[in-house]
Protein backbone atom coordinates (compact mmCIF):
# COMPACT_ATOMS: atom_id res chain seq x y z
CA UNK A 1 0.00 0.00 0.00
CA UNK A 2 1.54 3.27 -0.90
CA UNK A 3 2.25 6.03 1.55
CA UNK A 4 0.53 9.41 0.82
CA UNK A 5 2.59 12.42 0.26
CA UNK A 6 2.70 14.61 3.14
CA UNK A 7 2.61 17.99 1.18
CA UNK A 8 2.94 20.41 3.50
CA UNK A 9 5.71 18.76 5.26
CA UNK A 10 7.74 18.78 1.67
CA UNK A 11 6.62 22.64 1.56
CA UNK A 12 8.10 23.33 5.03
CA UNK A 13 11.27 21.60 4.03
CA UNK A 14 11.62 23.42 0.26
CA UNK A 15 10.60 26.38 2.86
CA UNK A 16 13.64 25.94 5.06
CA UNK A 17 16.16 25.34 1.91
CA UNK A 18 15.23 28.53 0.85
CA UNK A 19 16.21 30.73 3.95
CA UNK A 20 19.13 28.57 4.59
CA UNK A 21 20.20 30.05 0.80
CA UNK A 22 18.93 33.14 1.49
CA UNK A 23 21.09 33.61 4.45
CA UNK A 24 23.89 32.79 2.71
CA UNK A 25 23.40 35.31 0.17
CA UNK A 26 23.03 37.46 2.54
CA UNK A 27 26.32 36.53 3.91
CA UNK A 28 28.08 36.86 0.56
CA UNK A 29 27.12 40.32 -0.73
CA UNK A 30 28.75 42.12 1.81
CA UNK A 31 32.13 40.27 0.82
CA UNK A 32 31.19 40.70 -2.89
CA UNK A 33 30.40 44.58 -2.29
CA UNK A 34 33.63 45.52 -0.64
CA UNK A 35 35.05 42.93 -3.57
CA UNK A 36 34.09 45.47 -6.00
CA UNK A 37 34.78 48.41 -3.89
CA UNK A 38 38.46 47.66 -4.04
CA UNK A 39 38.28 46.51 -8.09
CA UNK A 40 36.41 50.12 -8.72
CA UNK A 41 39.46 52.04 -6.57
CA UNK A 42 42.13 50.19 -8.63
CA UNK A 43 40.42 51.23 -11.32
CA UNK A 44 40.52 54.49 -10.82
CA UNK A 45 43.75 54.21 -9.75
CA UNK A 46 44.72 52.92 -13.13
CA UNK A 47 42.60 55.23 -15.16
CA UNK A 48 44.31 58.26 -12.70
CA UNK A 49 47.77 57.12 -13.60
CA UNK A 50 47.16 56.16 -17.27
CA UNK A 51 45.67 59.69 -17.73
CA UNK A 52 49.11 61.45 -15.75
CA UNK A 53 50.70 59.90 -18.35
CA UNK A 54 48.89 60.57 -21.55
CA UNK A 55 46.25 63.09 -22.97
CA UNK A 56 43.49 61.33 -24.84
CA UNK A 57 43.96 58.95 -27.98
CA UNK A 58 42.10 59.56 -31.23
CA UNK A 59 40.35 56.64 -33.11
CA UNK A 60 39.41 56.59 -36.74
CA UNK A 61 38.72 53.81 -39.19
CA UNK A 62 36.64 54.09 -42.87
CA UNK A 63 35.92 52.34 -45.92
CA UNK A 64 36.47 54.04 -49.42
CA UNK A 65 35.51 52.93 -52.91
CA UNK A 66 36.64 54.33 -56.07
CA UNK A 67 35.56 52.73 -59.50
CA UNK A 68 36.61 48.92 -59.46
CA UNK A 69 38.73 49.87 -56.23
CA UNK A 70 37.45 49.16 -52.59
CA UNK A 71 39.74 50.29 -49.44
CA UNK A 72 39.15 49.57 -45.77
CA UNK A 73 40.82 49.80 -42.74
CA UNK A 74 40.36 48.17 -39.34
CA UNK A 75 40.10 50.53 -36.49
CA UNK A 76 43.54 52.82 -35.80
CA UNK A 77 44.62 55.11 -32.75
CA UNK A 78 47.03 57.54 -32.43
CA UNK A 79 48.16 58.73 -28.82
CA UNK A 80 47.40 62.65 -28.62
CA UNK A 81 50.57 63.73 -27.22
CA UNK A 82 52.55 62.27 -30.03
CA UNK A 83 50.49 64.17 -32.26
CA UNK A 84 50.91 67.37 -30.44
CA UNK A 85 55.37 66.45 -30.23
CA UNK A 86 55.36 66.03 -34.04
CA UNK A 87 58.20 67.25 -35.21
CA UNK A 88 56.71 71.17 -36.71
CA UNK A 89 59.17 71.96 -39.40
CA UNK A 90 58.43 68.20 -41.31
CA UNK A 91 54.63 68.70 -40.22
CA UNK A 92 54.75 72.74 -42.04
CA UNK A 93 56.12 71.11 -44.61
CA UNK A 94 53.93 68.50 -45.63
CA UNK A 95 50.72 70.40 -45.40
CA UNK A 96 52.51 73.08 -47.39
CA UNK A 97 52.91 70.68 -50.41
CA UNK A 98 49.14 69.35 -50.10
CA UNK A 99 48.16 72.73 -49.30
CA UNK A 100 49.35 74.28 -53.07
CA UNK A 101 46.36 73.88 -55.12
CA UNK A 102 47.25 71.68 -58.03
CA UNK A 103 48.95 69.26 -56.33
CA UNK A 104 45.70 69.21 -54.04
CA UNK A 105 43.25 69.50 -57.46
CA UNK A 106 45.60 66.50 -58.74
CA UNK A 107 45.09 64.29 -55.66
CA UNK A 108 41.47 64.77 -55.27
CA UNK A 109 40.43 63.91 -58.92
CA UNK A 110 42.41 60.92 -59.05
CA UNK A 111 40.82 59.92 -55.68
CA UNK A 112 37.39 59.78 -57.25
CA UNK A 113 39.36 57.63 -60.56
CA UNK A 114 42.91 56.80 -61.66
CA UNK A 115 43.35 58.72 -64.82
CA UNK A 116 46.44 58.95 -67.07
CA UNK A 117 48.60 62.26 -67.74
CA UNK A 118 46.97 63.17 -70.77
CA UNK A 119 43.07 62.62 -68.97
CA UNK A 120 44.31 64.67 -66.12
CA UNK A 121 45.59 67.59 -67.98
CA UNK A 122 42.24 67.84 -69.87
CA UNK A 123 39.83 67.54 -66.93
CA UNK A 124 42.04 69.71 -64.46
CA UNK A 125 42.75 72.38 -67.27
CA UNK A 126 45.91 72.91 -66.57
CA UNK A 127 47.44 73.87 -69.81
CA UNK A 128 50.64 72.20 -70.44
CA UNK A 129 51.48 68.32 -70.14
CA UNK A 130 54.61 69.84 -69.06
CA UNK A 131 53.28 71.53 -65.83
CA UNK A 132 51.33 69.04 -64.91
CA UNK A 133 54.25 66.18 -64.98
CA UNK A 134 56.33 68.50 -62.54
CA UNK A 135 53.60 68.12 -60.10
CA UNK A 136 53.53 64.51 -60.70
CA UNK A 137 56.77 64.01 -60.03
CA UNK A 138 56.56 65.27 -56.27
CA UNK A 139 53.84 63.46 -55.71
CA UNK A 140 55.10 60.58 -56.60
CA UNK A 141 58.50 61.36 -54.96
CA UNK A 142 56.78 61.48 -51.90
CA UNK A 143 54.72 58.56 -52.19
CA UNK A 144 51.11 60.00 -52.61
CA UNK A 145 50.84 59.09 -56.52
CA UNK A 146 51.72 55.67 -58.52
CA UNK A 147 51.56 54.84 -61.58
CA UNK A 148 50.06 51.70 -62.71
CA UNK A 149 52.74 51.10 -65.84
CA UNK A 150 54.58 53.70 -67.86
CA UNK A 151 51.92 55.31 -69.73
CA UNK A 152 49.30 54.38 -67.07
CA UNK A 153 47.11 55.66 -65.16
CA UNK A 154 47.99 57.29 -61.67
CA UNK A 155 46.46 56.19 -58.15
CA UNK A 156 46.77 57.09 -54.70
CA UNK A 157 48.66 54.11 -52.94
CA UNK A 158 46.55 52.53 -51.13
CA UNK A 159 47.65 53.26 -47.90
CA UNK A 160 47.77 56.64 -48.32
CA UNK A 161 44.21 56.44 -49.08
CA UNK A 162 42.68 57.06 -45.51
CA UNK A 163 45.25 59.84 -43.92
CA UNK A 164 44.80 61.89 -47.09
CA UNK A 165 40.51 61.49 -46.59
CA UNK A 166 41.29 62.48 -43.03
CA UNK A 167 43.23 65.43 -43.70
CA UNK A 168 40.31 66.54 -46.36
CA UNK A 169 38.04 66.10 -43.65
CA UNK A 170 39.86 68.13 -41.37
CA UNK A 171 40.21 70.54 -43.87
CA UNK A 172 36.46 70.70 -43.94
CA UNK A 173 36.21 71.40 -40.14
CA UNK A 174 38.68 74.32 -40.42
CA UNK A 175 36.96 75.93 -44.11
CA UNK A 176 34.54 78.78 -41.90
CA UNK A 177 38.15 80.21 -41.09
CA UNK A 178 39.06 80.80 -44.21
CA UNK A 179 36.21 83.76 -43.53
CA UNK A 180 37.25 84.46 -40.38
CA UNK A 181 40.82 85.51 -41.66
CA UNK A 182 39.41 87.30 -44.56
CA UNK A 183 37.64 89.83 -41.95
CA UNK A 184 41.06 89.77 -40.21
CA UNK A 185 42.47 91.20 -43.26
CA UNK A 186 39.98 93.61 -43.56
CA UNK A 187 40.32 95.15 -39.90
CA UNK A 188 44.14 95.67 -40.64
CA UNK A 189 42.86 97.40 -44.22
CA UNK A 190 39.87 99.27 -42.72
CA UNK A 191 41.08 102.24 -44.47
CA UNK A 192 40.26 100.73 -48.17
CA UNK A 193 36.67 100.40 -47.40
CA UNK A 194 36.16 103.74 -44.87
CA UNK A 195 38.42 105.59 -46.90
CA UNK A 196 40.77 108.77 -45.90
CA UNK A 197 40.05 110.55 -42.85
CA UNK A 198 40.34 114.47 -43.66
CA UNK A 199 42.86 114.74 -40.81
CA UNK A 200 45.39 111.91 -40.45
CA UNK A 201 44.63 111.90 -36.56
CA UNK A 202 40.78 111.56 -37.08
CA UNK A 203 38.40 108.49 -36.97
CA UNK A 204 36.78 106.26 -39.09
CA UNK A 205 33.26 107.81 -39.49
CA UNK A 206 31.33 104.77 -38.03
CA UNK A 207 27.97 106.11 -40.09
CA UNK A 208 29.42 104.34 -43.64
CA UNK A 209 28.54 101.32 -41.44
CA UNK A 210 25.05 102.18 -40.52
CA UNK A 211 24.00 103.47 -44.39
CA UNK A 212 25.68 99.88 -45.49
CA UNK A 213 22.89 98.11 -43.22
CA UNK A 214 20.28 100.22 -44.19
CA UNK A 215 21.15 99.89 -48.24
CA UNK A 216 20.01 95.91 -47.83
CA UNK A 217 16.37 97.31 -46.54
CA UNK A 218 16.28 99.87 -49.51
CA UNK A 219 16.74 96.77 -51.67
CA UNK A 220 13.81 95.20 -49.93
CA UNK A 221 11.57 98.24 -50.00
CA UNK A 222 12.92 98.40 -53.87
CA UNK A 223 11.82 94.42 -54.04
CA UNK A 224 8.26 95.26 -53.03
CA UNK A 225 8.46 93.68 -49.90
CA UNK A 226 9.34 96.58 -47.21
CA UNK A 227 7.48 99.09 -46.28
CA UNK A 228 9.36 99.82 -43.03
CA UNK A 229 12.55 100.55 -41.78
CA UNK A 230 13.54 102.30 -38.34
CA UNK A 231 16.34 103.05 -36.64
CA UNK A 232 17.40 102.68 -33.20
CA UNK A 233 20.22 104.67 -31.29
CA UNK A 234 21.24 102.83 -27.98
CA UNK A 235 22.85 104.59 -25.10
CA UNK A 236 25.77 101.68 -25.50
CA UNK A 237 27.14 103.15 -28.54
CA UNK A 238 25.19 100.28 -30.95
CA UNK A 239 22.37 101.09 -33.35
CA UNK A 240 19.96 98.96 -34.38
CA UNK A 241 18.49 98.87 -38.00
CA UNK A 242 14.55 97.13 -38.10
CA UNK A 243 12.77 96.35 -41.35
CA UNK A 244 10.02 94.66 -42.21
CA UNK A 245 11.22 92.81 -45.84
CA UNK A 246 11.40 89.18 -46.12
CA UNK A 247 14.35 88.77 -43.34
CA UNK A 248 17.25 86.91 -44.25
CA UNK A 249 17.15 83.17 -45.41
CA UNK A 250 18.07 80.55 -42.88
CA UNK A 251 18.29 77.68 -44.80
CA UNK A 252 21.26 75.40 -44.50
CA UNK A 253 23.46 75.50 -47.74
CA UNK A 254 25.04 72.42 -49.23
CA UNK A 255 28.37 72.67 -46.76
CA UNK A 256 25.52 72.93 -44.02
CA UNK A 257 26.20 76.32 -43.08
CA UNK A 258 22.94 78.48 -42.66
CA UNK A 259 22.25 81.24 -45.30
CA UNK A 260 22.24 83.81 -42.66
CA UNK A 261 25.89 83.56 -41.57
CA UNK A 262 27.09 82.66 -44.91
CA UNK A 263 25.85 86.25 -46.02
CA UNK A 264 27.07 87.99 -42.76
CA UNK A 265 30.95 86.43 -42.68
CA UNK A 266 31.44 85.30 -46.73
CA UNK A 267 33.09 87.76 -48.80
CA UNK A 268 33.45 85.73 -51.80
CA UNK A 269 29.89 84.32 -52.05
CA UNK A 270 27.40 86.37 -54.39
CA UNK A 271 24.74 86.94 -52.44
CA UNK A 272 21.70 89.27 -52.80
CA UNK A 273 23.72 91.86 -50.00
CA UNK A 274 23.97 95.28 -50.79
CA UNK A 275 27.46 97.03 -51.04
CA UNK A 276 27.79 100.39 -50.06
CA UNK A 277 30.95 102.52 -51.25
CA UNK A 278 32.18 105.10 -48.61
CA UNK A 279 33.25 108.59 -49.94
CA UNK A 280 37.18 107.62 -51.46
CA UNK A 281 37.25 104.31 -50.33
CA UNK A 282 38.22 102.06 -52.63
CA UNK A 283 36.20 98.47 -51.77
CA UNK A 284 32.49 98.54 -51.53
CA UNK A 285 31.37 97.81 -47.49
CA UNK A 286 28.78 94.87 -47.67
CA UNK A 287 27.25 92.77 -44.75
CA UNK A 288 30.79 90.58 -43.90
CA UNK A 289 32.65 94.29 -43.89
CA UNK A 290 30.10 95.69 -41.13
CA UNK A 291 29.96 92.27 -39.29
CA UNK A 292 34.21 92.46 -39.27
CA UNK A 293 34.58 95.90 -38.35
CA UNK A 294 32.17 95.46 -35.84
CA UNK A 295 32.77 94.83 -31.82
CA UNK A 296 29.71 93.04 -31.63
CA UNK A 297 26.60 91.92 -33.80
CA UNK A 298 23.36 90.44 -33.41
CA UNK A 299 20.96 89.28 -36.37
CA UNK A 300 17.31 88.64 -35.63
CA UNK A 301 15.28 87.65 -38.10
CA UNK A 302 11.46 86.69 -38.39
CA UNK A 303 10.32 84.38 -41.29
CA UNK A 304 8.79 81.19 -41.62
CA UNK A 305 6.66 81.87 -38.75
CA UNK A 306 9.77 81.88 -36.62
CA UNK A 307 12.31 84.53 -34.90
CA UNK A 308 16.37 83.49 -35.26
CA UNK A 309 18.63 84.84 -33.71
CA UNK A 310 22.68 84.67 -33.49
CA UNK A 311 25.44 86.32 -32.64
CA UNK A 312 28.77 87.72 -33.67
CA UNK A 313 32.32 89.40 -32.01
CA UNK A 314 34.65 90.56 -34.54
CA UNK A 315 32.65 88.87 -37.35
CA UNK A 316 33.14 85.21 -35.89
CA UNK A 317 29.91 83.41 -34.48
CA UNK A 318 29.66 83.40 -30.89
CA UNK A 319 26.45 81.10 -31.10
CA UNK A 320 24.47 78.82 -33.33
CA UNK A 321 21.53 80.17 -35.21
CA UNK A 322 18.81 79.75 -32.72
CA UNK A 323 14.79 79.94 -32.74
CA UNK A 324 14.43 82.26 -29.78
CA UNK A 325 10.29 82.54 -30.74
CA UNK A 326 7.66 82.53 -33.14
CA UNK A 327 5.83 85.40 -35.63
CA UNK A 328 3.43 86.16 -38.09
CA UNK A 329 5.75 88.60 -39.22
CA UNK A 330 8.67 89.08 -41.37
CA UNK A 331 11.88 90.94 -41.37
CA UNK A 332 15.24 91.63 -40.00
CA UNK A 333 16.99 93.19 -37.27
CA UNK A 334 20.33 93.97 -37.16
CA UNK A 335 22.30 95.58 -33.74
CA UNK A 336 26.10 96.15 -33.77
CA UNK A 337 28.33 98.12 -32.11
CA UNK A 338 31.11 99.48 -33.86
CA UNK A 339 34.85 98.61 -33.01
CA UNK A 340 36.49 101.54 -30.47
CA UNK A 341 40.01 100.40 -31.56
CA UNK A 342 38.96 101.43 -35.32
CA UNK A 343 36.05 104.09 -34.86
CA UNK A 344 36.93 106.74 -32.40
CA UNK A 345 33.29 108.41 -33.30
CA UNK A 346 29.95 107.69 -31.94
CA UNK A 347 26.78 107.27 -34.23
CA UNK A 348 25.28 111.02 -33.69
CA UNK A 349 21.56 111.57 -34.26
CA UNK A 350 21.60 114.95 -35.85
CA UNK A 351 23.60 112.92 -39.16
CA UNK A 352 21.07 109.89 -38.49
CA UNK A 353 17.81 112.53 -39.04
CA UNK A 354 19.40 114.19 -41.44
CA UNK A 355 20.16 111.05 -43.48
CA UNK A 356 16.67 109.27 -43.03
CA UNK A 357 14.85 112.92 -44.30
CA UNK A 358 16.98 112.50 -47.09
CA UNK A 359 16.26 108.94 -47.99
CA UNK A 360 12.01 109.55 -46.84
CA UNK A 361 12.33 112.27 -49.91
CA UNK A 362 13.86 109.48 -52.40
CA UNK A 363 11.55 107.21 -51.21
CA UNK A 364 8.28 108.25 -50.17
CA UNK A 365 6.51 105.03 -49.86
CA UNK A 366 9.14 104.00 -47.46
CA UNK A 367 8.48 104.80 -43.48
CA UNK A 368 11.75 105.62 -42.33
CA UNK A 369 12.32 106.62 -38.43
CA UNK A 370 14.70 107.78 -36.35
CA UNK A 371 14.28 106.58 -32.58
CA UNK A 372 16.42 106.56 -29.44
CA UNK A 373 16.96 104.18 -26.77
Amino acid sequence: MTTPRDYGAELDEMRDQLNKLQQLMEDFMPVKEQSGRIIKQHLQQEQAQHSDKEQGRVYYSGQFQSGQSHYRWEPQEREADQLLELDGDKAAKILAALGHKQRLDILRTVLQEPLTGPELVERLNMGTTGQLYHHMKALAGADLLVQEERGGKYAIPGHRVLPLLLLLAATSDFMDTSDYLDMYEVRNDARSYLGDSPDASASFDPHYLLWAVVENSLLEHLHGTCTEVRLFLHRNGSVTVADNGRGIPVQALPDQQPRVQAVLTDMSRLSASASFLAPGGEKGISMPIVNALSRSLTVEIRRDGKVFEQHYKHGIPQSELQTVGITKETGTRLTFQPDRDIFDKSFELPVLQKQAAELSALYPKLKLQVLVD
